[in-house]
């Protein structure tokens, strides 16, 4: 749960945590947040930009791993009190797609914060589905400064 306890679902206030915008929004559920680790749901809509053949395609797969590290930046801001800085992807390693999922599906993604260093933050993802791994991915960001 968040620090609060609550799981978030509200979209619009999802929407201010993180820099992308609809069409091109691929987290809809805050469920757990600690300085550490972030778990978010995304429930894929037939009509969303990355669905092709009704299937989430693997660029869907690796953004969505990423808007997760952004909720998780843009989350930790607002507990602050402070704007959220911009922050762009730096790297991705070791990501595997193992499999495609279906819309409708609701993805759980988990990632761990590795580590967090004067704005440099490695992370490892992980996006599952109904239980099964669909992808992973380590990740190195940093935030605009």
């Amino acid at each position: 749960m968040t620090d609060s306890g609550n799981i978030i679902a509200d979209g619009d206030f999802l929407q201010t945590l993180i820099p992308q915008k609809n069409p091109f929004v691929m987290v809809d559920t805050l469920n757990d947040y600690t300085e550490q680790y972030i778990v978010s749901n995304f429930t894929i809509p037939k009509d969303n930009i990355l669905v092709s053949k009704d299937h989430f395609s693997a660029l869907g797969l690796i953004e969505n791993m990423a808007q997760t590290v952004a909720l998780h930046t843009g989350y930790k801001y607002y507990l602050k009190k402070k704007p959220a800085p911009t922050g762009y992807i730096g790297a991705i390693k070791k990501a595997e797609i193992f499999q495609l999922p279906e819309v409708s599906k609701t993805l759980v993604t988990t990632v761990e914060i590795l580590y967090d260093i004067m704005g440099v933050t490695l992370v490892q993802a992980k996006v599952e589905c109904e239980g099964v791994t669909l992808a992973s991915s380590e990740m190195k960001t940093a935030l605009a400064q």
